[in-house]
């Protein structure tokens, strides 16, 4: 072994507290695994150390590592078969081989088996260190990548995309039916409904999940750089094209393309995405060679394209090529047994992201929140919860922590103060579960009091009480 090689014990008095990495060292030479664990214990790496291969798969099987050293010659089999069965039980795991017979046929046999780089014995300190510290670096981000991957993946999954009622169940239904399929969907409603959340749950459910999923607003562009945009450019095609560019198209090629808002894109434009649609080729602006492209679009519009399609705004053809699948998703109104959960949902997110205990909601804080219309959909209901969090002080949030539209506390009909756009319908629905939640708030939630207060039958008020989604309050409770 090189001078090089040892690191005395006095050494360890300058080893960083913290480690920077965890390393396994499989190595049948004593003098070797104690010197490369100093070694790497001076450089701040928790190491751990095995004699042979059976006692380097269990350590394996015990817990994580960034970094297996691994002699190629073992006492119980060869280092190259060793490193197959390394790679097969954490293909992300980094692995430097070592050996004293450093030929070219052995290192090409290691490189071919997965191994990260390949040193020989007697080592350069510098260089092996250099050569872990990369090793490491590059499994930590690999790690980083399919944990973020995963994250998104177990984020947009249909079991958490909130909801227990009936439309919604009909909707998870009908999403896990389309995903696996190449088929181009149309998400139709109101904004705030989570059209792109359910977007994004289709792609990484789909066979496209680990290629782009590339979301754009069609309705937030003005229509030359809405093409630019979409489709690319070449260098001169006008005046501010300095230089050739990608389009979204390309982008997404293999992957998904999400077009929000599509019932507000001009026809010329509409035009030009129905030729892919049904040729799946373009070009780019100011260019002349066609390009081939393997792009799912789902689109998303909060309007009714049909009546774009009558009334002469949205192209009829455009329409049933986007319409091979069509998920409409209700507002907030219609599914108001999903709000405790939803409430629930947010107040997890929004504590964890401000370093909250966990909050929760009071009862006299849900109700105003049930009867509540919400125009802005889960949008709006996710707003409020993250404001109320990072307002409040204590653990509970009550209803001094709502806007005053929410809790009551500016007009006596919060949907007419700031639903100017409402229909009357929603206005009639709304006052009327103000006034009736308000009823039997005053009654301690006796519904035969309220009735006759209200000069009603009990059966007719029940029958209200079950249309309007409200949820009564046990008599006497707090």
């Amino acid at each position: 072994m090189s001078e090089a090689a040892v690191i005395t014990r006095r050494n360890l008095i300058e080893m960083p507290s913290s480690p920077t990495g965890s390393v396994l060292i499989i190595d049948d030479e004593v003098g070797i695994r104690e010197s490369l664990q100093t070694l790497l214990e001076l450089e701040g790496y928790d190491v751990q150390t095995a004699a042979n291969g059976e006692q380097g798969i269990a350590r394996l099987g015990d817990r994580p590592f960034d970094l297996v050293l691994l002699d190629l010659a073992l006492p119980d089999r060869n280092g190259i078969d060793l490193l197959s069965e390394i790679r097969a039980h954490a293909p992300q795991l980094s692995v430097i081989m070592i050996t004293a017979y450093g030929t070219v046929e052995n290192a090409v046999k290691a490189m071919q088996a997965g191994a990260a780089n390949f040193v020989q014995k007697p080592w350069d300190n510098e260089k092996l260190l250099a050569d872990v510290r990369a090793a490491v670096a590059r499994h930590r981000a690999e790690e980083e990548n399919v944990q973020l991957k995963r994250a998104l993946k177990q984020r947009y999954n249909f079991e958490n995309i909130v909801g227990k009622s009936e439309p919604m169940l009909k909707i998870f239904d009908l999403v896990a039916q389309v995903a696996p399929s190449r088929s181009t969907v149309l998400l139709q409603g109101e904004s705030g409904t989570g059209k792109e959340l359910i977007a994004k749950a289709i792609h990484l459910n789909s066979p496209r999940r680990d290629r782009p999923f590339v979301p754009v607003n069609t309705g937030s562009m003005p229509a030359d750089l809405l093409e630019s945009t979409l489709f690319g450019h070449v260098k001169g095609a006008f005046t501010s094209a300095i230089a050739s560019k990608k389009g979204l198209f390309e982008i997404a090629d293999r992957g998904t393309l999400f077009l929000d808002e599509i019932g507000t894109m001009g026809m010329d434009t509409q035009s030009k995405i129905l030729r892919v649609l049904q040729d799946r080729k373009f070009m780019h602006l100011g260019g002349v060679h066609e390009i081939q492209v393997d792009v799912r679009i789902i689109a998303a519009t909060n309007v009714d394209l049909k009546q774009q399609v009558r009334d002469g705004k949205f192209r009829e053809d455009l329409f049933y090529r986007l319409n091979v699948i069509s998920v409409d998703l209700p507002p907030l109104r219609q599914r108001r047994e999903d709000i405790p959960l939803l409430v629930d949902f947010f107040l997890n997110r929004y504590s964890e992201e401000n370093e909250r205990n966990p909050r929760r909601i009071t009862p006299e804080a849900l109700r105003p929140l049930l009867a509540y219309s919400w125009p802005g959909n889960v949008r709006e209901l996710e707003n409020v919860i993250e404001r109320a969090v990072v307002l409040s002080s204590g653990v509970e949030i009550g209803p001094e922590l709502l806007p005053d539209q929410i809790a009551g506390r500016g007009s006596p009909f919060p949907l007419m103060e700031h639903r100017m756009d409402a229909s009357l319908f929603d206005i009639m629905e709304d006052c009327e579960r103000h006034i009736l939640v308000d009823m039997l708030e005053k009654c301690n939630w006796n519904q035969t009091e309220a009735a006759e207060r209200f000069h009603v039958p009990l059966s007719t008020l029940n029958q209200k009480i079950k249309r309007l989604n409200i949820e009564i309050k046990k008599k006497g409770r707090d």
